[in-house]
């Protein structure tokens, strides 16, 4: 038996991730903004919810085929977009994709991915949406736009949350960054984690692949979450989404959405989707809870658009959750990246492969056959 087979959920990921990362890297992918507030509320507003379950139904073969924009998923999860992986393990984007492309899930390549847009599609036989940060620099938005259509992405997803970067504290006080740059204590981070360390030695140093030559300085030193932030535009308003709507020919999600009346007015734009979220707690310290956001964004709009929910998932029970709270399907990042961080792409697919396992138990406990027309009560 491999260290995968005795990974019966995503917390035993986590505890494995966290032995073999340095405890810097570790911090970068665990972590949240100031207190961590949001981050821990994410996952209670899960937790504290519970099912009534319906019995004498046959769920001997429960169906988790999930249709979202006239495709169908093999299961209702979409791994959201994540930038920096390879500090955890080389070509971790890469791992993650293929390892959702063997799911049957949609991949979203972020950003401030450490593979670009290009090499990720040329490397990937899976279904592929891109995420976009709207950076000051305009001209350079609406190229990585332009390549995505070019290369066949099948969607965009246009992170409207981040005027800023958010006060990771973890990372300040390991500086942690991209490009790395040591210092002492990393130094015996790597020394005390030999695997980890000969890994990024024997693999090219990550950086942020799409915006090469677009991010200040390249031995600044400053953690991620700082160097993101001082390339964003804090001036984006609606006016500007209209245009971006209009550059994009595919279908269009907002991913950042909490507040209902955001919700009708992207509506009315015309937006294909929305993506309730709060980037996992690691922006704003004090923002509501996405499953607590989720039911009032469905009320207001009444099923009229696919409505993604991401932060706090770990279980394969959160998903059939989150859709009596409204959601068509979720979002999953850190899960298949501590997979990842445990075993490049086989961990990533263990991950992937433990929630789908448990959404499929926790149906057929629940007394549902079909997870796209259920009708799940909470209490």
């Amino acid at each position: 038996m491999n260290s995968l087979d005795k990974a019966h959920s995503i917390s035993d990921l986590r505890q494995m991730a966290r032995r073999r990362l340095p405890a810097s890297v570790f911090d970068f992918i665990d972590g949240g903004a100031e207190d961590e507030r949001t981050l821990a509320d994410n996952r209670h507003a899960l937790t504290r919810r519970r099912i009534s379950s319906r019995v004498l139904v046959d769920v001997s073969s429960p169906n988790l085929e999930t249709p979202i924009f006239g495709n169908t998923w093999a299961a209702p999860f979409v791994v959201c977009p994540m930038g920096s992986c390879a500090l955890g393990w080389p070509e971790a984007d890469i791992a993650i994709a293929r390892a959702a492309a063997s799911q049957g899930i949609v991949y979203t390549l972020s950003t401030m991915s450490t593979t670009s847009i290009e090499r990720m599609a040329n490397a990937v036989q899976g279904r592929l949406w891109f995420q976009l940060y709207i950076l000051k620099n305009s001209a350079l938005n609406y190229d990585l736009i332009a390549r995505a259509q070019a290369a066949g992405y099948e969607a965009l997803v246009v992170t409207v949350d981040l005027p800023v970067g958010g006060k990771r504290e973890r990372d300040l006080r390991n500086e942690i960054s991209i490009p790395l740059k040591f210092n002492t204590k990393h130094l015996w981070e790597g020394i005390t984690h030999p695997r980890w360390a000969l890994r990024m030695i024997s693999s090219k140093f990550p950086e942020f692949e799409n915006v090469r030559g677009f991010m200040g300085e390249e031995g600044s030193g400053l953690t991620i979450a700082a160097r993101v932030g001082e390339s964003l535009n804090a001036s984006y308003q609606w006016s500007d989404l209209v245009q971006l709507r209009d550059k994009w020919k595919g279908k269009l999600l907002v991913k950042g959405v909490q507040h209902p009346e955001d919700a009708l007015r992207m509506l009315e734009m015309g937006i294909d989707g929305l993506w309730i979220s709060n980037h996992g707690g690691r922006q704003l310290d004090g923002a509501i809870a996405s499953a607590d956001a989720l039911p009032a964004i469905y009320e207001a709009t009444q099923g009229r658009v696919t409505l993604i929910m991401d932060s706090g998932v770990r279980r394969g029970v959160d998903a059939l959750i989150a859709k009596a709270l409204g959601a068509n399907a979720v979002g999953i990042g850190r899960a298949p990246l501590l997979g990842a961080c445990v075993g490049g792409q086989k961990g990533a697919h263990r991950a992937i492969e433990i929630l789908i396992d448990e959404l499929r138990r926790s149906m057929q406990l629940s007394g549902v056959a079909d997870f796209s027309s259920a009708n799940i009560k909470l209490y």
